[in-house]
């Protein structure tokens, strides 16, 4: 239940388009691959694509509900997983409705003819899906609380068009792939604007937001944001809260007529998901199977730096023989990150340029190897957003700068933007753009009125990783699992457990004095003390040296060759010195990141992808 794609007009006939069937159905075959099928009605033309996981042999789409005449009124097109459809098929059997199937597809349909749009206020889980009220000729597009599954829409002469990922909008002949100056300021700033996309005419649905589209036009409106409100728990009793919302969230998220794996990288976020779900699952077949990712470099050479004090190997292996995981590892060499057919695939799979290429080749390698064995996989992801693991959590530069506190680094060095020509990075004005997005967002913050400075600040920063932060990485879970046909579940962005530690004071989050001590408290007991007590480390970097040299060649092509559409965008001194001086770059703050974009930016215009920039 994977990839959904469609398209609506009032002005022609659908029916008749059956050059937009051939080309939608295969748009998204690696989001579904198990079943597609199509609805076409002289309006709407809907393509559903499924990757089967609850009810395999039921749940087909698109779910279509009928009239006593047998006539259809309402048409679903549904990505994701309810977690609590069990409950609410319960509640909607007292009041009348009749289930065909198992699947939570069907409760998403029969909900929606209950409650209507306000049926996503009951939904607990990861959503994104398109309802056709064939009777009011009106589109509604629903996405979940976090965005964990995304949704994209166009609205342009030509018609109104929804999918799952942009380039799947492309098919339906509604939008283009273009990128002008707004789009490339998007992707390159690494401030994710909600509602925006890097593509031109195209928008992406909020999350927690309802987009309608009908003869009227576009409405949209918020079914759920963060709430502040005053903490009245104790400290222990806030820490048995959260350890029991997290065992009803794993129980939940274990739901599935195939078998569930999870990521296993020795920290704490994971080790917490793969312990709750190893006691849950007691006795219930085999081990749980996890994985985790290394650079066979950082065996015997790993350096700790900023940010990475170990290696996860050791802590791998610790977590794993506590719990008795059937584990899997995948070791990666230099040479599997510079590859540059890797490299394209991370960049069609995410549509865009990232922050991190080594990271992003990495994990879809590990989220192939993980496809090999399974096809639903649980994560750590969320939970250095809520509970304030990031070091930009805790340092005083980082909490005091009037900026995305991920960008603090920017102090001293250029993020994505070091090589670009300088002309263009003046007009672009990427430091105006960030502050700009970065105060809309601090506004935004949910208060009581009654926060300290202190607490004020800190609940500033912590909806600015919920917000803004986390999107970067559910769309990376989310687009890297997809591309080989994975399902990411992430239990750390279940919005009942959110909206509960939002609202903690940060004294309780902290209240060992160090990262994460409210979640470290809530697993006690589940967890290898060297595990449970280990420093945050982020998901590894490569340290390979021969890594920068294989991008400095790869860059010395792009440029040099003449063949490259983005050869003319770079300041033409600058890559000089980067490809004659190892050293230059960290002298002159281009970053390894700059040059990873630069190649990027080359697999994105190889790709189709067309920049109008003047």
């Amino acid at each position: 239940m994977c990839g959904i794609v469609g398209i609506i007009s009032f002005d022609q006939d659908l029916s008749l388009r059956t050059d937009l069937v051939d080309a939608m159905r295969p748009a998204l075959s690696h989001r579904g691959p198990d079943a597609v099928d199509q609805w076409v009605s002289p309006r709407a033309l809907l393509v559903p694509r499924r990757l089967a996981v609850v009810d395999l042999a039921g749940g087909r789409q698109p779910a279509i509900a009928t009239d006593d005449a047998g006539r259809d009124v309402v048409v679903l097109s549904y990505t994701g997983e309810v977690f609590n459809f069990a409950e609410i098929r319960a509640e909607l059997v007292t009041r009348g409705h009749r289930f065909r199937d198992r699947s939570d597809t069907e409760v998403v349909l029969r909900a929606y003819q209950e409650w209507g749009a306000d049926c996503a206020r009951r939904f607990r889980g990861m959503f994104a899906f398109a309802v056709w009220d064939v009777r009011r000729e009106e589109l509604l597009l629903i996405r979940d609380r976090f965005g964990i599954y995304p949704l994209y829409y166009a609205r342009t002469s030509r018609g109104f068009a929804f999918a799952s990922e942009p380039k799947a909008l492309f098919t339906t002949g509604v939008v283009e792939p273009v990128v002008d100056r707004a789009g490339l300021l998007e992707a390159l700033s690494f401030t994710p604007t909600p509602g925006c996309s890097v593509f031109k005419d195209i928008r992406e649905v909020i999350p927690g937001e309802v987009v309608r589209f009908d003869h009227n036009g576009v409405h949209r409106s918020r079914y759920w944001t963060f709430t502040a409100r005053e903490h009245e728990d104790d400290l222990a009793t806030t820490e048995r809260t959260v350890s029991d919302i997290l065992r009803e969230v794993i129980r939940q998220q274990l739901v599935s007529d195939v078998p569930v794996t999870a990521m296993l990288s020795g920290g704490l976020d994971s080790s917490a998901v793969c312990a709750l779900a190893t006691a849950h699952r007691a006795g219930a077949g085999g081990p749980l199977q996890t994985f985790s990712m290394d650079y066979s470099y950082h065996l015997d050479s790993f350096r700790p730096d900023e940010v990475h004090d170990s290696p996860d190997s050791p802590y791998v292996e610790k977590m794993s023989a506590h719990l008795g995981t059937d584990h899997h590892e995948l070791l990666l060499d230099w040479n599997h990150l510079a590859d540059p057919e890797a490299q394209a695939a991370v960049v069609r799979a995410m549509d865009r340029p990232i922050a991190g290429l080594d990271m992003y080749v990495s994990l879809l390698q590990l989220s192939a190897e993980v496809r090999r064995r399974s096809h639903v996989v649980l994560t750590g992801d969320g939970s250095d957003e809520l509970f304030g693991g990031y070091m930009w959590f805790h340092d005083p530069f980082y909490v005091r700068a009037q900026q995305f506190p991920w960008l603090g680094v920017s102090h001293r060095m250029e993020f994505l933007t070091g090589l670009l020509d300088r002309s263009l990075r003046t007009e672009l004005a990427f430091a105006d753009y960030a502050r700009d997005r970065y105060h809309e967002a601090v506004a935004e913050t949910p208060l009581t009125g009654k926060e300290t400075p202190r607490e004020r600040r800190m609940r500033e920063i912590t909806y600015l990783n919920m917000t803004r932060y986390l999107r970067v990485i559910l769309d990376r879970k989310d687009r890297l699992g997809m591309a080989v046909s994975i399902e990411g579940r992430v239990p750390f962005c279940d919005h009942v457990l959110a909206e509960y530690v939002y609202n903690v004071p940060w004294s309780m989050k902290v209240a060992d004095g160090r990262e994460k001590s409210l979640l470290r408290a809530a697993v006690r007991g589940l967890v290898p003390d060297a595990v449970l007590d280990r420093k945050k480390s982020p998901f590894p970097t490569a340290q390979d040296p021969r890594y920068r040299t294989a991008l400095r060649e790869q860059l010395r092509r792009i440029t040099e060759d003449g063949g490259s559409a983005v050869a003319g965008l770079f300041d033409q001194q600058r890559v000089k010195s980067v490809l004659t001086d190892p050293s230059y770059g960290l002298r002159a703050g281009v970053t390894r990141m700059s040059i990873e974009a630069a190649v990027q930016l080359h697999h994105w215009t190889a790709s189709g992808v067309r920049l109008e920039l003047t």
